[in-house]
């Protein structure tokens, strides 16, 4: 990956937005992030659309905070809408809420012109990603991120899906989007647990391949977390370049893309075992699972144990769980490597990590064996 220089002075005034251009041939698109750019939304979207028709879905939450907002930029904009709310959380994203979803789009006549306008956190985009995939065999689809975790990962790339009885995301589509849209002024409203999840994609972009950009949150991630407008937009503009460097080289994760899931396949573990709900959230697993990866890292011998302990404390000053113990609940090993063994990486059966040879400098390795991984968790903490 090519390093993104971190420093804030390089970075054009707080009014400024700035587009990230995700090159793909014919499937290319712009991720714009700035502050206020809700109100703007009518403009920017209606150059992509086919025709000035969107259907919005989003859930309850972003709803009741923010929908207003976007259905007037439209209206000023004059693209006829219309919303579809959903219940909010991870529960969202399952077969049934995608054919109840399907159904509803259906029975507004929508069109192969038609835009879909995901507009919420990560299950929003991936739903509504997932439906554009396969309603009336494609259309097109606008996504409009309201959370950290969505702005800087999920909403770019144009991996879509849903969660099934094995596992999370096993069933889904590679569908891109054809723009997004990142308001920093709408992480004013997220609570701050939601924040710090968001944060720990953030450090990722870092732990895979940037350790100046690593370092630059070690200074100002407190100021990210807090709402700092050049800080906030800073992070979020080197890690949406971080993966569109990544998706250019490999869109459909035949290789390098596959370092992004860094954290993950614990994450999806912990994620997992404490029933995808509040529990623990998405960006808490990923945390977690960064720095188990770490840990592993350091014990099979890839990595300096100083890198592994900057990694803990980061997350730790970050109010994001670091110790098996975090999740709230006993984990059993067996349980964990069951769901491992369901990661949509593994291959000839045998789990694929991202592990570390330090920060910075992430890679991909089939060479832990189950029982060198059962005994890492049992020492980590796990039953």
């Amino acid at each position: 990956m090519n390093r993104i220089d971190p420093s804030p002075s390089d970075t054009p005034p707080a009014a400024a937005a700035e587009r990230v251009p995700i090159a793909l041939g014919e499937r290319s698109y712009d991720v714009i992030v700035g502050a206020d750019l809700l109100a703007r939304a009518g403009e920017l979207t209606a150059p992509v659309l086919a025709r000035p028709r969107v259907v919005i879905v989003t859930d309850e939450n972003v709803a009741a905070l923010h929908l207003g907002a976007l259905e007037a930029a439209l209206a000023t904009a004059g693209i006829t809408h219309e919303s579809i709310v959903l219940k909010p959380g991870e529960a969202t994203k399952c077969f049934t809420e995608l054919e109840s979803l399907l159904d509803r789009l259906l029975a507004r006549k929508v069109e192969r012109s038609t835009t879909l306008v995901a507009f919420g956190g990560g299950v929003i985009g991936d739903l509504t990603g997932f439906a554009a995939a396969v309603l009336l065999r494609g259309v097109d689809f606008v996504q409009i991120p309201t959370t950290l975790l969505a702005q800087v990962d999920s909403s770019v790339g144009g991996k879509t899906g849903i969660n099934a009885a094995a596992g999370k995301n096993l069933v889904g589509a590679f569908h891109q989007p054809c723009l997004v849209i990142a308001d920093t002024s709408v992480l004013d409203t997220l609570p701050p647990r939601e924040l710090g999840a968001g944060y720990a994609e953030v450090v990722k972009y870092g732990l895979i391949g940037d350790a100046d950009f690593f370092a630059w949150l070690e200074d100002n991630g407190a100021a990210v977390l807090a709402g700092d407008t050049d800080a906030r937009r800073h992070a979020i503009t080197t890690s949406c370049r971080a993966k569109a460097n990544i998706v250019a080289q490999d869109e459909r994760e035949g290789g390098v893309r596959a370092l992004l899931n860094f954290g993950h396949t614990f994450g999806h573990a912990f994620e997992a075992e404490t029933g995808y709900g509040d529990a623990l959230l998405h960006g808490e697993g990923v945390a977690l699972g960064s720095v188990l990866a770490f840990d592993l890292s350091v014990r099979l011998g890839h990595c300096p144990a100083a890198d592994a302990d900057r990694v803990r404390s980061h997350f730790r000053a970050a109010g994001l769980p670091v110790d098996l113990a975090d999740c709230g609940k006993p984990l059993e090993a067996s349980a964990l490597i069951t769901h491992m063994r369901q990661d949509k990486k593994v291959t000839d059966g045998r789990m694929t990590f991202v592990l570390a040879r330090g920060i910075g400098d992430a890679f991909l390795t089939r060479d832990v064996d189950e029982t060198t991984l059962a005994a890492f968790l049992t020492d980590a903490g796990a039953a």
